[in-house]
C-alpha cells in the first residue's frame, strides 16, 4: 500500500518527503510488531537492546557510558534501563574498583537464559519483515539505507 493512501493524503507528496514518510511509518511497524512479540516478557525494546550488548561483552562488565554509545536509541535513559533490568534480575551493577564514580554492568545467567529464549522468536520477527524481499534486495535496501542517513554537512 502506497503511504499516501495509508495516511490518506489528497496531497501529491514529493519524492524525498514519501521517502522520510515510508522509513517512519515503516519504523513504527516494525517497533510496534517488535514490542508486541517481547510484551509477554515484559521487557521494552530498549531492556533487550541493552541485554544484548552486555551479552556482547562476553563476560567483561560495560559502564554506562558504553552502553549508551551502543545503544540503537540514543536518547534511552540508560540508567532507567539498567535499574529495570536490576529488578528483574538480569543484571548486576558494582562500583567500579578503579574508578568509584563509575558503575559496571553485567548481565546475569538469568539475563543470558531469556536472551537465548528469545532467539528464535526474535529471528522469527525479522523474517517475517524479510520474507517480501529476495536476498539481493535486502542488501540492496540495507546499501541504500546506509547510504540515505549518511549525511553531507
Amino acid at each position: 500500500m502506497k503511504i499516501e493512501e495509508i495516511i490518506k493524503s489528497n496531497v501529491s507528496l514529493d519524492d524525498a518527503k514519501r521517502v522520510i514518510l515510508n522509513l517512519m511509518y515503516t519504523q513504527n511497524v516494525v517497533a510496534e510488531k517488535f514490542y508486541e512479540t517481547l510484551k509477554p516478557f515484559e521487557l521494552s525494546g530498549e531492556q533487550y537492546n541493552v541485554l544484548r550488548i552486555l551479552r556482547g561483552q562476553k563476560g567483561n562488565p560495560a559502564n554506562m557510558c558504553v552502553i549508551q554509545e551502543r545503544m540503537i536509541t540514543k536518547n534511552s535513559n540508560t540508567t532507567r534501563l539498567i535499574d529495570k533490568l536490576l529488578l528483574k534480575g538480569l543484571v548486576t551493577r558494582n562500583v567500579c574498583p578503579n574508578n568509584r564514580r563509575k558503575m559496571e554492568v553485567l548481565i546475569t545467567d538469568k539475563g543470558l537464559a531469556l536472551l537465548e529464549e528469545l532467539e528464535p522468536i526474535v529471528l522469527a520477527h525479522e523474517q517475517l519483515f524479510a520474507q517480501n524481499l529476495n536476498q539481493e534486495e535486502i542488501i540492496q535496501l540495507n546499501d541504500l539505507l546506509e547510504k540515505f542517513r549518511t549525511l553531507k554537512m
